[in-house]
């Protein structure tokens, strides 16, 4: 009886063992995260088509039926939409918005998040074959099938994907050893910033010397060239340079939440639809304004205070550093619109590829950020901009906390780690 009770006791551990190593076994395994990949976008991309049984009413979301659609109208025609308000973006945008058009087949609404769901398929091969071909870890692979996941149908509605793609592939490429790949890198960098601007950060973390130089000076002269092509071939190319000038504070940012409070303690201001978004107008807004702007300009200098005390010969520092420039302009942004946390998904993505990452945790919080997003797009968004309404503005207050704590531990960790780098040296 003793030596089978002392069995039994043994083979207790044993087992729950085996089922550890079952489920790290199936966690690693590429055609794992293949499978929930297929899973997932089988319902997504269906349900962001509005295809039966997911039809609802039948449209589309109003960004790509009614927005998207009517940019397309106006960029074919050979100009740029300068009058309309809700156009914000450098001229590279007119290439995800015109995309759509080599479907002809296919009505534009259906086409462009076709296309986006390519982008998709593309960034999760790549993610794949840089984690099975280059020995790097799936979890890159994990957090962009889950968190796109999360997000539910807005990632295919918005053109901040294709974005995202091209970001991630220039950090991809910057990591060959290859005599061409720093100039591949500036080249996508500067085709990113043309689409949205925010790419342009990825050149904060290029390594001293030679690399910098060439990174900086290839993505200065495909930027150049660009522009000088969008600005012969189509009028009113660079009008996005004075869009941003008149833009308030987003409801949803993070220089919103005071105001969502104040809303309930008498404040006479309230929202309206403006450049494109719903912000907040009325007492208070141009100065808080001001200082989400000074907070940028402080985060900016941090960041090249970074570059000045820290070598970067890591190649793993360079998402690092991506990640955590985009994070810091993320939060003392004007604007957080939900479609943000597909970029920073994706430069999470690109650090997880390295196990060497300092930014492990920082993706753990943008994934629970993730989900409070869209709790509040589309699911609370009109109980937060009509009545800020306290379930609302609870939800977001958590998003918000959950991306300022993302940001801040991503600077301390990107931080200390260009110190050890520096010290190893």
């Amino acid at each position: 009886m003793p030596s089978s009770t002392s069995n039994t006791r043994t083979s207790a551990p044993a087992a729950t063992l085996t089922r550890t190593g079952v489920r790290a076994r199936l966690v690693h395994a590429p055609w794992t995260v293949v499978v929930v990949w297929v899973l997932t976008r089988l319902w997504l991309v269906p349900a962001a088509l509005k295809l039966p049984p997911l039809d609802g009413d039948g449209s589309l979301d109003p960004s790509v039926d009614k927005v998207y659609r009517g940019w397309f109208d106006v960029l074919s025609s050979g100009t740029f939409p300068a009058h309309d308000v809700s156009w914000q973006y450098p001229p590279g945008a007119a290439l995800p918005i015109l995309a759509p058009g080599a479907l002809p087949s296919l009505d534009y609404g259906a086409a462009f998040i076709v296309t986006a769901a390519l982008a998709d398929a593309l960034v999760m091969a790549g993610l794949l074959w840089l984690a099975v071909r280059r020995g790097r870890s799936l979890a890159g692979a994990w957090l962009w099938t889950v968190a796109l996941a999360v997000l539910s149908t807005m990632p295919w509605n918005r053109f901040d994907l294709q974005v995202t793609a091209v970001a991630m592939a220039a950090l991809a490429v910057a990591a060959s050893q290859r005599a061409w790949a720093d100039r591949v890198f500036g080249a996508l960098v500067a085709l990113g910033a043309l689409i949205k601007v925010w790419p342009v950060l990825l050149l904060v973390g290029t390594e001293r010397g030679r690399r910098t130089r060439t990174a900086w000076l290839s993505a200065a002269v495909a930027a150049v060239v660009l522009l000088g092509v969008f600005a012969l071939a189509m009028p009113h190319a660079l009008s996005f340079l004075t869009a941003q000038k008149s833009r308030g504070i987003q409801i949803e940012s993070v220089g919103a939440l005071p105001f969502h409070v104040a809303r309930h303690l008498g404040w006479s201001g309230t929202w309206k639809a403006k450049d494109g978004s719903h912000e907040f107008v009325g007492p208070g807004v141009e100065t808080v304004s001001l200082v989400m702007q000074c907070l940028t300009v402080l985060a900016l200098g941090w960041l090249l205070y970074w570059r000045l005390r820290s070598r970067r010969s890591a190649p793993w520092l360079l998402p690092d550093a991506a990640l955590t420039a985009v994070l810091l302009f993320v939060v003392t942004s004007r604007v957080i619109s939900p479609q943000y946390l597909v970029w920073l998904v994706g430069l999470a993505a690109v650090c997880l590829l390295r196990r060497e990452t300092s930014q492990r945790p920082v993706a753990v919080l943008i994934l629970a950020a993730c989900l409070f997003t869209t709790l509040g797009f589309p699911l609370l968004y009109r109980e937060l901009r009509d009545d800020s309404d306290p379930l609302a503005i609870a939800n977001l207050f958590v998003r918000d906390l959950l991306l300022i704590a993302a940001a801040a531990l991503s600077a301390v960790r990107l931080w200390r780690a260009g110190r050890v780098e520096q010290v190893g040296q």
